[in-house]
């Protein structure tokens, strides 16, 4: 081994990281659960037809709790005020300002998302 073997740092990674959150039974069908992935709050919805999508836990109108949300397989309901954001790109119905979504899958039970 050299001294440079020794001394040579590891490479810095600068994009999103995974975080196990919790299991996915704790996210009934049709509902939301916030959840912290690493130092950021998440609201992750288990949609009836099986698909996972995860978003920031607050909406950005108001601090609206987006966990406690009515969603469906293309929208999301913030619970406070009705604003409505699109989950393909977290954009607003109504040209509020859009809804940071993170990439969300399900590993061996577990629920992990990229923030």
């Amino acid at each position: 081994m050299s001294l440079t073997d020794v001394t040579a740092a590891p490479a810095v990674t600068t994009g999103p990281r995974a975080h196990v959150v919790g299991p996915v039974d704790e996210v009934p069908p049709g509902e939301g659960r916030a959840f912290v992935a690493g130092d950021t709050q998440v609201a992750v919805f288990r949609l009836r037809d099986g698909s996972l999508h995860a978003t920031q836990a607050a909406c950005p109108h108001a601090g609206g709790p987006l966990a406690d949300g009515q969603t469906d397989v293309n929208v999301l309901v913030c619970p406070l005020h009705l604003y409505a954001y699109r989950w393909s790109d977290g954009s607003s119905t109504s040209g509020e300002t859009p809804i940071r979504t993170y990439p969300v899958r399900e590993r061996d039970g577990y629920l992990v998302v990229e923030v």
